[in-house]
């Protein structure tokens, strides 16, 4: 699955007040996730089925029903997430080393991607099986180069 699915669906789900959003079960949605949670844009990820939030119950169902819970965060009744963009896309894969991850995250304009503004990240997937998904400020800190995939601010 791609990651603009996840994308929209995060988006959407906040512009219309959910309190809670599950997404399909995979590997990349359970580590955006964890990123956007780290980050503080989410207020708590779980594994669920398609009815409820339920870890024990995850274990017991096929792999079709089994979903990624994420609790969405709001602060004075606004959403903590106001945006998340896609930056590759399947089309135009946007690759960058160390020296243009750095130059993103201080605030350049890299391969026509907006630099980061306070508040914002963005997520990068490196070719490091230990930590493929990354924040780019943790992708910089570990020296890992990798393929930007989205922003969120």
């Amino acid at each position: 699955m791609l990651p603009h699915y996840l994308c929209s669906h995060i988006q959407n789900a906040f512009r219309a007040r959910h309190k809670h959003v599950a997404v399909p079960h995979s590997t990349q949605n359970l580590a955006i996730l964890s990123i956007l949670l780290r980050a503080g844009f989410l207020s708590n990820v779980t594994r669920g089925t398609v009815e409820e939030p339920s870890p024990t119950d995850f274990f017991q169902v096929s792999d079709s029903h089994k979903r990624i819970w994420a609790d969405l965060k709001y602060r004075d009744d606004r959403p903590v997430l106001s945006e998340m963009e896609l930056i590759s896309r399947p089309s135009k894969p946007i690759f960058m080393d160390i020296s243009d991850i750095r130059r993103l995250c201080t605030g350049r304009r890299v391969q026509n991607v907006k630099p980061l503004r306070m508040g914002e990240i963005a997520i990068v997937k490196t070719k490091d099986r230990e930590n493929e998904w990354l924040e780019a400020r943790e992708a910089l800190q570990m020296r890992i180069p990798g393929e930007v995939i989205c922003r969120a601010w």
